[in-house]
């Protein structure tokens, strides 16, 4: 399966340590997970995107890109093929103006299901449509559900809002496609719909069957002398609603980052004020 960051913060950051340095980054989780791999960093609101197709530890440019992303959001994704052939429309992250979206998991029968969930797509959604895989009609579909209600342009959305339509999307998706599994020893052939999603404000995580850990505060802060944007939520569990950064991870990273299991079915995430919200879907 494939592995997935994120990252929001209130300062722009380095993420070279996540994806390059750290014993288990992006980069050497790539030696399980060949098949492609793609940063999206956000400049002034704007997603700039860089993919591939090669292995992110054989593929210089991954290294390069890695040591000049500076940003308040960034999203990562290192991808083993389930569903699609490898090529650069299959790579993730996908995007849609201000949004990208990365999956980890599979649509149990997909084939067979495809049309039915396009069928709750509109059509000026489809046409952007350009790969052949269920990770790429899976965000389409949920942006569906979301245009519905919320200017997909705006800027300050509302959270908790944004959930709850996630919330009925998800009901909606497995009533097609089936129950989501969370047995960690399933086939990966089985129905996982792990994701992050961002719009470079809001960014929101969902456990549909993959592990996914997140983390709001380290050990020690390296920066905590020198950083204007330093709390005591940088060094142990927030008392308030609000984090200095969020990140995402299909695995626990080393360094000074605590990292915390998000449970099957929890949605967690920031808004554009770095509000921290979660819930559980079921």
């Amino acid at each position: 399966m494939c592995r997935l960051f994120g990252f929001r913060s209130v300062i722009l950051s380095q993420v070279h340590q996540s994806l390059v340095q750290a014993d288990n980054a992006l980069e050497v989780q790539s030696r399980e997970h060949p098949h492609g791999w793609g940063v999206a960093y956000y400049v002034r609101n704007s997603p700039h995107i860089i993919k591939s197709t090669c292995a992110a530890l054989e593929d210089k440019i991954f290294k390069k890109v890695s040591g000049v992303v500076s940003s308040q959001t960034v999203l990562g994704h290192i991808r083993k093929a389930t569903i699609g052939e490898t090529n650069i429309l299959n790579t993730h992250p996908f995007q849609y103006g201000h949004w990208t979206f990365a999956h980890n998991g599979n649509i149990k029968n997909f084939d067979e299901c495809r049309d039915k969930i396009l069928s709750h797509i509109p059509e000026y959604f489809q046409k952007f449509i350009l790969g052949t895989t269920d990770s790429e009609v899976l965000f389409y579909f949920l942006l569906s559900k979301i245009s519905k209600e919320i200017n997909l342009s705006e800027e300050e959305i509302d959270i908790e809002f944004v959930t709850n339509i996630i919330n009925s999307a998800i009901d909606e998706l497995i009533e097609i496609i089936g129950e989501l599994n969370f047995d960690p020893k399933a086939p990966p052939t089985d129905n996982f719909i792990s994701f992050i999603l961002t719009n470079g404000n809001l960014m929101l995580a969902f456990n549909g069957g993959k592990k996914l850990y997140y983390s709001t505060y380290k050990n020690k802060c390296l920066d905590r002398d020198t950083c204007s944007s330093f709390s005591p939520e940088c060094e142990a569990p927030t008392k308030t609603s609000f984090v200095n950064h969020l990140i995402f991870s299909s695995e626990p990273l080393s360094g000074d980052n605590i990292w915390i299991d998000l449970k099957p079915m929890e949605i967690m995430g920031v808004d554009f004020k770095m509000r921290l919200f979660n819930k559980s879907l079921r």
